[in-house]
């Protein structure tokens, strides 16, 4: 299993990733873990369930979301920006 990540895991990005647009501390779910391992595919969703990305993720760049923690809300940014 890689790095502890099941699918369905709730995430949160740690680094940003521009071209897929994408910040630090967007939250997603995991939806497939690679079969190497330390590779994950996270969807990222709007509040509306609208995917905003399906991105294939390095585990390094990811954490699981701890139940304590707050949501927020930002304003979309376009991929490439």
């Amino acid at each position: 299993m890689s790095a502890g990540f099941k699918e369905l895991d709730t995430v949160v990005l740690l680094t940003d990733r521009p071209a897929d647009g994408l910040s630090k501390g967007d939250v997603g779910a995991v939806v497939h873990i690679h079969p190497e391992g330390e590779i994950v595919e996270v969807e990222f969703v709007t509040w509306s369930g609208q995917t905003v990305a399906l991105v294939t993720v390095p585990t390094e760049e990811l954490r699981k979301l701890d139940e304590s923690e707050r949501m927020q809300s930002r304003p979309p940014v376009a991929a490439g920006k």
